[in-house]
C-alpha cells in the first residue's frame, strides 16, 4: 500500500472523515461536543474581549464560533481514522449531479434557498415577540462591520454547521440505514437545536429538510454549503439596504397583497426546484454519497 494511499491527502480536508459514520448515539456525542466547544468558545470570547474592551467584542465572535467546532471535529476526525483500516466509508463531499449538471444544479438550489427563506417567514411571524436582548445579539451579527459579518455569517457559519449536519449527522444517519425520510427529518431537527432560539430554529428546520433533500439527491456538501451561504448571505445584503434594516418581518416592508402574491410565488418556485431536483436519481437507496473503500481494501 503506497504512503499517499494510507493517509488522505493533507488538502483534503473532508477526505479524514470519510470512514465514521455517526448513528443516533454518535450525533449526541458531537452534539455534546458543540456544547463544550461553544463553552470554550465563550471563555475564550470573553477572555478577548476583557482584554480589548469594548471594542473587541464585535470580533471576539471571529474566535468563539470556529472553536465550537474543534471538539467534535477532533472527535470525528479520531473515529474515522481509526475506523478507515477495517470499515468502508462514505464521502462527505460528492459530485452526483447527473443528468441536471453541476451549474444548474447550484442555480435551482439558490432559487429554492432564497424562495424557501422568504416563504419561512410567515411562520415566524406567529412565534411572540422576540426578546430585545437576543434581537439585539442577532442584528449585531448583520449591521456591525462588514467583512466581519461577512466572515462569520457567510463563510464560518456554511462551512463549519453544513460539515456538521449534512456532512456528518445527516451521511451518518443515511449510512447507519435510517429512512432517507426520516434521517433528513432528524438531521434538520439537529440543524434547528444548535441555533438555540426557536426565531431562527423554525427557519432552520424549513430550510434543514431543503438541504438535506439536495445532500441525499447529490451528495455534495458543495451545493448545501451554497445554499447555506445564499440565505445568509442574503439576510447580510437585506440587512445593510435602506428601509429594511430595521424589519422583523417581510411584512413589515410589503403591503400584505404584495407579500401574499410574493409568498404565492416563492412557494411555486420551491415545487419547481424540487421537481427539478427529483430527475436525480440516486444510484443508493440510502442516497447518491460516493462509498470510499476500507485501506485494506484499496
Amino acid at each position: 500500500m503506497s504512503a499517499n494511499r494510507r493517509h488522505p491527502r493533507n488538502w483534503d480536508f473532508f477526505s479524514r472523515y470519510s470512514w465514521y459514520l455517526p448513528g443516533v448515539g454518535g450525533m449526541f456525542m458531537l452534539l455534546a461536543l458543540l456544547l463544550v466547544g461553544t463553552v470554550l468558545g465563550s471563555l475564550l470570547s470573553g477572555i478577548f474581549t476583557l482584554s480589548m474592551g469594548e471594542a473587541g467584542m464585535e470580533y471576539a465572535m471571529l474566535i468563539s464560533y470556529p472553536v465550537m467546532f474543534i471538539p467534535p471535529m477532533i472527535y470525528a476526525g479520531v473515529k474515522s481514522s481509526h475506523q478507515r483500516y477495517n470499515n468502508a466509508g462514505l464521502k462527505i463531499d460528492s459530485s452526483n449531479f447527473a443528468p441536471l449538471g453541476g451549474l444548474l444544479c447550484a442555480l435551482v438550489v439558490m432559487v429554492g434557498t432564497v424562495a424557501s427563506s422568504f416563504c419561512s417567514d410567515a411562520l415566524i411571524s406567529l412565534l411572540p415577540e422576540m426578546p430585545e436582548s437576543l434581537e439585539k445579539l442577532l442584528k449585531s451579527m448583520t449591521t456591525g462591520t462588514v467583512w466581519v459579518n461577512f466572515l462569520c455569517v457567510s463563510i464560518f457559519a456554511p462551512f463549519f454547521e453544513e460539515w456538521l449536519c449534512r456532512g456528518m449527522v445527516l451521511r451518518g444517519l443515511l449510512g447507519n440505514g435510517m429512512k432517507p425520510v426520516w434521517a433528513i427529518v432528524v438531521s434538520a431537527v439537529f440543524f434547528a437545536f444548535i441555533h438555540m432560539n426557536p426565531w431562527q430554529a423554525v427557519p432552520a428546520f424549513l430550510l434543514g429538510c431543503l438541504f438535506g433533500f439536495v445532500y441525499y439527491k447529490t451528495g455534495s456538501l458543495k451545493l448545501t454549503m451554497l445554499m447555506h451561504f445564499t440565505n445568509n448571505t442574503f439576510a447580510l445584503v437585506c440587512s445593510h439596504i435602506p428601509g429594511f434594516e430595521e424589519m422583523d418581518s417581510w411584512m413589515d416592508v410589503l403591503p400584505g397583497m404584495q407579500y401574499w402574491c410574493i409568498f404565492g410565488c416563492a412557494l411555486a418556485l420551491i415545487a419547481l426546484a424540487l421537481k427539478t431536483l427529483c430527475r436525480i436519481k440516486p444510484e443508493n437507496p440510502q442516497g447518491n454519497m460516493d462509498s470510499v473503500p476500507s485501506l485494506f481494501e484499496e
